[in-house]
């Protein structure tokens, strides 16, 4: 009987259903290139839970990659209207503004980001380049041009 249980399910012998990790699967692909195998998996891991800011963030950084800023600009959106205070989406929605020339929001979300910066030393880069953006777009020195040219360096 266990054997019919089994395949038709039911009883305590039923295996549980399995559910694949949607998020981790997206990072791999996101390593090997596939971006849009990546987005996809991002999305079915956001399907599964949709106050997931991390898949979103990733969505982010994924679609930036692929040069959609204004599909960027959403998800980094849709992670702040679940975490206001999200270091990362704040920094991504800052240097994407900041492309776009709309440099006196770009310093609003680098403020945001740096008052709630993580205190790590491997994410020190991060803070510093967004206190030296900041400096030039208060001063006025900043040309997103220019600036962009730097970062790519």
């Amino acid at each position: 009987m266990s054997f019919w249980r089994r395949i038709f399910g039911g009883g305590p012998d039923a295996p549980g259903p399995s559910r694949l990790d949607y998020f981790n699967e997206a990072l791999a692909l996101e390593r090997q290139g596939d971006l849009d195998a990546a987005l996809t998996s991002y999305r079915l891991a956001l399907r599964d839970d949709p106050r997931n800011v991390k898949a979103l963030q990733n969505m982010a950084i994924v679609c930036s990659k692929q040069q959609r800023p204004e599909e960027a600009l959403r998800y980094y959106r849709q992670a702040l209207a679940i975490d206001p205070n999200l270091p990362g989406a704040h920094y991504g929605v800052a240097f994407l503004l900041r492309h776009r020339g709309e440099t006196a929001r770009a310093a609003e979300h680098l403020r945001a980001f740096l008052a709630g910066a993580p205190q790590n030393p491997d994410l020190a880069r991060f803070v510093e380049h967004a206190e030296r953006t900041l400096r030039a777009l208060e001063s006025g020195s900043d040309a997103p041009g220019a600036a962009a040219a730097a970062e790519d360096a």
